[in-house]
């Protein structure tokens, strides 16, 4: 790499990727946007079932780049893997116009499976483009995620409104389109990116199985295997409770059993500490994402039904409710982190346990609004739109808190040997996040004890009830991270 194109700004590979993963996003959320109201309205689902089928789906979507990484890593190579990853997840969107059930199901599956292979692998391009102490490359890191908001804001604000409005298949069938998009520019564009190391199969994926066949093609035929098993774990999500929680207790035992081979080796006694700090953070990254991910279930039904959402005549559709998250992101991210630069420079940067801890504080205030809301109840019993955008503002900050601290803190904490192990490891406390926060959201159905459908006065009282337990709840947690800030940084042995 030249001087030259280090002074002129970022490789040209950077903008290639954007522009495909903000796509991506926008075929991921603008499904996700709709999910929830499609299964309670178009396939009259209870809200607990619904509930519990949007966090089966996105627990699912959060462990799946464990393996499509893994698999790149090792025979199929990263674009491969990638536009392999995009043709499954378009494939799936198409699918769920079928309008049944069934169809649904598949193509939740092949989105599953896409995304395990898209997401997790299109990141690691973007590092690639980059030495391993390039300066440039937090910058880079920062606008890609720039670009994953915008494709966020995009399909909660145009994907929401279309299939709210004109039907649902309409709105599946624009994020289909959205993904093909997001295909033509990454393939397109290869030759922008065609520096990275790894992007082909790899000398493992070529060696031949049977006749033209190689082990990277019998990877990719073998994934279309794992739709129907996708499609049986989101009907028979109890299965969930029992397989994400073993692989939590076989990462934590891998995860210390590494740490202290790690000591052994280097002679040092630090890094089963560091493990044991890394699965507590996984503990609390599942707890504050369990209640942020309300947004696309007990929160959209919520402002479906207990928020009034008329701006100067124009009724606002529910879905298009989540998009506050985007935006406020994009409006903030950047502040943010100047903020943390000028705070480390003055020497009062938080340190990361009291930052997890101050993100959950936020989110528990969110929750807390809601209260404030119902003072301001209107005799349709819906509270006023101004209640969820200043809850979605303190959920928005609290992630800002949260998020990129928890990602560079994985990287930090872990031995080289074991990165890809600890961040399959974060990226599992997201899945089992997801699932959890299904199960909460049932807890806020529409539906009483007996099954009858509730009044809105009823639904409301239920609404408001679940989310200030869920406020006071978090509060407790953080102020235990906190009365526990110096033991935890102990075991972190000065990762800040």
């Amino acid at each position: 790499m030249t001087d030259k194109t280090i002074q002129e700004g970022h490789p040209s590979g950077l903008m290639t990727l954007f522009f495909s993963e903000m796509w991506e996003r926008v075929c991921y959320y603008g499904m996700r946007v709709l999910l929830t109201l499609y299964l309670v309205k178009s396939l009259m689902k209870g809200d607990a079932d619904a509930a519990l089928i949007y966090g089966a789906y996105t627990a699912l979507v959060y462990a799946a780049p464990i393996l499509g990484g893994k698999m790149a890593d090792k025979y199929m190579g990263y674009r491969n893997a990638v536009i392999f990853g995009a043709i499954l997840m378009a494939i799936g969107e198409f699918l769920i116009l079928g309008g049944s059930e069934h169809f649904l199901m598949i193509g939740m599956g092949a989105l599953i499976v896409g995304n395990g292979y898209f997401k997790a692998n299109i990141s690691t391009i973007v590092g690639k483009l980059y030495t391993d102490n390039d300066p440039r490359r937090d910058s880079g890191f920062t606008i890609f995620y720039i670009g994953i908001n915008i494709g966020a804001l995009l399909a909660t604000t145009v994907i929401a409104y279309v299939g709210e409005t004109y039907g649902f298949k309409y709105g599946f069938g624009l994020a289909g389109f959205g993904m093909l998009l997001g295909l033509i520019i990454f393939y397109g564009g290869r030759h922008n990116y065609a520096a990275a190391e790894g992007l082909g199969f790899t000398e493992e994926g070529k060696k031949k199985i049977a006749g033209p066949i190689n082990k990277a093609h019998l990877v990719g035929i073998l994934s279309f295997l794992l739709i129907p098993l996708c499609y049986f774990l989101i009907m028979q999500n109890s299965w969930l409770d029992y397989i994400l929680l073993g692989l939590f207790v076989f990462i934590a035992y891998s995860l210390i059993q590494a740490g202290i081979k790690a000591d052994a080796e280097g002679k040092v006694k630090i890094w089963k500490d560091r493990m044991i700090a890394l699965i507590i953070f996984m503990l609390i990254n599942i707890t504050f994402w369990a209640c942020f991910e309300q947004a696309g279930t007990s929160l959209t039904l919520f402002a479906d039904r207990n928020v009034d959402r008329s701006i100067f005549g124009w009724e606002m559709p529910a879905s298009m409710t989540q998009f506050f998250n985007p935006f406020f992101i994009i409006v903030f991210g950047s502040i943010f982190s100047i903020m943390w630069v000028k705070l480390s420079k003055i020497g009062k940067n938080p340190s990361i346990p009291l930052k997890f801890a101050f993100g959950i504080i936020q989110l528990a205030l969110g929750f807390l609004v809601t209260k404030v809301g119902l003072q301001f109840v209107n005799e349709a019993y819906q509270v006023p739109l101004l209640t969820l955008v200043v809850l979605y503002l303190l959920h928005t900050t609290g992630e800002l808190f949260l998020s990129p601290i928890g990602l560079s803190m994985v990287t930090k904490l872990s031995p080289k040997s074991m990165a890809g192990t600890a961040m399959g490891a974060w990226f599992l406390s997201f899945a089992i996040a997801n699932y959890v926060g299904g199960q909460i959201a049932a807890l806020t159905g529409g539906h009483s004890d007996s099954g009858e459908a509730m009044t809105a006065a009823e639904g409301l009282d239920k609404y408001i009830y679940t989310f200030s337990t869920i406020g006071f709840v978090l509060l407790g947690i953080a102020v235990l991270i906190i009365l526990l800030n110096k033991p935890l940084q102990k075991l972190m042995h000065g990762v800040e």
